[in-house]
């Protein structure tokens, strides 16, 4: 395996201190889920980060310091995908080969990150891709363990009685077949720089998933950043869907009612507040690709746009 050219070298102790920072860091954020998982316990509104997203905790847990970091011999990365040891020192970093391997992906979240952070925020879909989901759905079949606040038929009369304009395709895809055609945007899976709005909560959480994507080439601080966005992104999401969450531990169960135009305000106003929270980790993904795209080297690449 090729090593990348080091910029920068961390002895032991910086190692050891950036990973514990990073461990105790994981504990907060990600140890309840994995505590919870572990006593065989389910959570209909954080389990999502684990069950749609597929980054594993574990490999979470791991701390990279990022491309063009050399790393002292002996580190356990050296057995971690993506990396490799220089044979005369030992060092260890992620190399060459494996940022050549991920130039289309690294690619195509930079355009698909540029792309959104050129339009404007849209904050007037109060959420309705969730509501869009159960349409036309008996109460026992929706996706969530949990009962609808406004029952079945009250569900389908605030889908029915709004302007549907979801433009993002992972959460329109999911639209039940009488909700489809409600929606005023064919998002598809193909066409995402097209479509993606930067007020769009998905796209937010989405962040998360570009990070984890790009381990071990990204410092895995930036992928924690985005994770905890997700985690508070995630909340809003589900207060203001079609569920009542009363009972639901560790969540502020209080419902947005986007049905009244207290519950509209009131959700467009926190949704231009994660918009404005996204911009700068957006911007920072997208400088990344940049960087890692100027030291790609040429080669043979298996990182597919619709790799995850």
């Amino acid at each position: 395996m090729l090593t990348a050219p080091p910029l920068v070298a961390l002895d032991d102790a910086e190692v050891a201190e950036r990973t514990a920072a990073h461990e105790e860091r994981w504990e907060r954020l990600v140890g309840p889920y994995a505590a919870r998982r572990a006593r065989g316990e389910r959570h209909p509104v954080h389990d999502f980060l684990f069950t749609y997203y597929a980054e594993r905790p574990g490999r979470l847990r791991r701390w990279h310091p990022g491309y063009g970091v050399a790393l002292p011999a002996g580190v356990p990365h050296a057995g971690w995908r993506g990396y490799g040891a220089e044979p005369a020192t030992g060092r260890v970093s992620v190399g060459e080969d494996f940022l050549a391997d991920r130039r289309v992906l690294v690619g195509t979240l930079r355009r698909l990150l540029r792309a959104t952070e050129r339009r404007p925020a849209h904050t007037g879909c109060f959420g309705l891709h969730e509501w869009a989901m159960v349409h036309g759905q008996a109460d026992g079949d929706v996706r969530h363990a949990l009962p609808l606040r406004l029952g079945a038929a009250g569900t389908d009369r605030v889908v029915e009685g709004h302007r549907i304009a979801c433009s993002h395709f992972d959460a329109f895809r999911f639209f039940t077949d009488t909700a489809r055609p409600l929606n005023t945007l064919r998002p598809a899976s193909g066409d995402r720089p097209d479509f993606e709005q930067p007020g769009c909560l998905h796209a937010g959480m989405d962040l998360y998933k570009h990070a984890y994507r790009l381990s071990p080439l990204v410092e895995s601080g930036l992928v924690l950043d985005c994770f905890a966005l997700a985690a508070d992104i995630r909340v809003l999401d589900m207060r203001a869907s079609p569920y009542d969450l009363t009972g639901v531990a560790d969540v502020d169960a209080t419902p947005v009612p986007i049905e009244t135009a207290d519950g509209k305000r009131a959700y467009a106003a926190a949704q231009a507040g994660f918009a404005e929270r996204a911009a700068p980790l957006r911007a920072r993904l997208a400088a990344e690709c940049e960087q890692l795209l100027d030291l790609a080297p040429r080669g043979s690449s298996t990182g597919a746009p619709g790799d995850r």
